[in-house]
């Protein structure tokens, strides 16, 4: 079963058909109970990083997050989800993250061409960097779907994929079992699925 993190912050309808759509047993949920329980979950998130980091520690899921990830049990950050395990973000001051990995958000307008649009939006490739068994079922090369105006920088240790837009912004990253994906899988198609698919299958304490 994987547990979807509901903390007041993401799009928890289509993540959660997205897994019903592969046939996985899926709860969206705040209960630490079942979070613990879970064999792997899933923190959303669109919005604000200041927000969506005090919604975390006011429901003191961060502790819960951040407890169970050091057990070793597989979690998965999309979107503004995975920038919240980074250790703070730059988004409108300077917040707190969950710090599950080393590394900082950023706004893309520094790094990009003042000619491109900000947010990122849409499709773009995946270009890998390092191995990682989340992407067991898609290649190097495949598009997945992007919105987003921050970027997590400073974190090269943990980068397994990239994609360009201007510049090379962090696309994915994993430590240990701890994943991110800026990009949108839920709204990648049969490439998103087969994402969500490999996370599924992954086990406690198995990660390499």
């Amino acid at each position: 079963m994987v547990s979807i993190v509901d903390y007041g912050v993401g799009n928890l309808f289509s993540l959660k058909s997205s897994f019903a759509a592969i046939g996985v047993e899926v709860v969206v949920t705040a209960d630490p109970e079942i979070l613990k329980n879970a064999d792997g979950i899933v923190l959303p998130g669109v919005g604000a990083f200041e927000d969506a980091a005090k919604k975390l520690r006011n429901s003191g899921l961060d502790k819960v997050l951040i407890e169970l990830a050091a057990e070793g049990k597989p979690l998965m950050g999309i979107c503004l989800g995975m920038q919240l395990l980074f250790e703070k973000s730059y988004e409108y001051g300077e917040h707190k993250g969950l710090g599950l990995i080393k590394g900082s958000v950023k706004p893309i307008k520094d790094v990009i061409p003042n000619t491109l649009k900000i947010p990122h939006i849409g499709w773009n490739q995946l270009i890998y960097k390092k191995n990682t068994p989340l992407f067991s079922y898609i290649n190097d090369g495949d598009c997945v779907y992007f919105v987003h105006s921050f970027y997590a920088a400073d974190c090269d240790a943990s980068v397994v994929a990239v994609s360009e837009y201007g510049a090379f912004l962090t696309a994915a990253v994993q430590n240990k079992n701890i994943f991110g994906c800026q990009f949108h899988p839920e709204k990648s198609g049969k490439v998103g699925l087969n994402i969500l698919k490999a996370f599924a299958e992954m086990k406690e304490n198995e990660i390499c």
